[in-house]
């Protein structure tokens, strides 16, 4: 294997090792990063690099394989500065919080006791299945709909019986 290979596939491992610590540690250099984020100095380095070692393996001489391989890590970096800035600007759902337990339906997993026990539901909240503990001042059986009134915490409610037809619960089910 050349020298130029050598050094061509080190600056390539470079930029990608640059890229993992950066998105595994969210590691970053503040006054680097306005200028240029880390994640388009790492792709400029990874292309740059392996391509170069690529350009010389296939017998390229050195100054055009270093040619060859800055114009393969320009459209990389760039590519890699538009994924970056999309992924920073993605607009993102707030996170459930209990006050949006409050108002949603489900069914009784766990049967609920009267009073001060607890049993579970499973309530659909942004479309996804969560359970929770349940308090009623009446009890309500396995397979009861539900309807929460009340989130006095982020793993708790306070539930009333809706009227009905009661859903099988899965244990049941043949």
């Amino acid at each position: 294997m050349a020298t130029a290979t050598v050094v061509f596939l080190v600056i390539g491992g470079a930029g990608v090792a640059v890229l993992a610590i950066a998105l595994l540690s969210g590691f970053e250099f503040p006054a680097f990063d306005a200028l240029v984020p880390l994640e388009v100095v790492a792709g400029f380095a990874g292309a740059l690099g392996f391509a170069g070692a690529i350009a010389v393996e296939l017998g390229a001489p050195v100054a055009l394989a270093g040619v060859i391989a800055v114009l393969a890590a320009v459209p990389a970096a760039w590519l890699a500065w538009r994924l970056s800035r999309a992924a920073r600007s993605m607009p993102t759902d707030a996170t459930p919080a209990r006050h949006h337990l409050v108002g949603t339906q489900g069914v009784v997993v766990t049967p609920v006791p009267a009073g001060s026990g607890y049993g579970e539901v499973r309530l659909r909240l942004g479309g996804q299945p969560v359970k929770v503990y349940a308090r009623s001042d009446r009890p309500l059986p396995a397979g009861a709909r539900v309807f929460v009134v009340e989130a006095p915490s982020e793993t708790s409610v306070v539930v009333e019986e809706t009227p009905g037809v009661a859903e099988t619960p899965r244990s049941e089910r043949p």
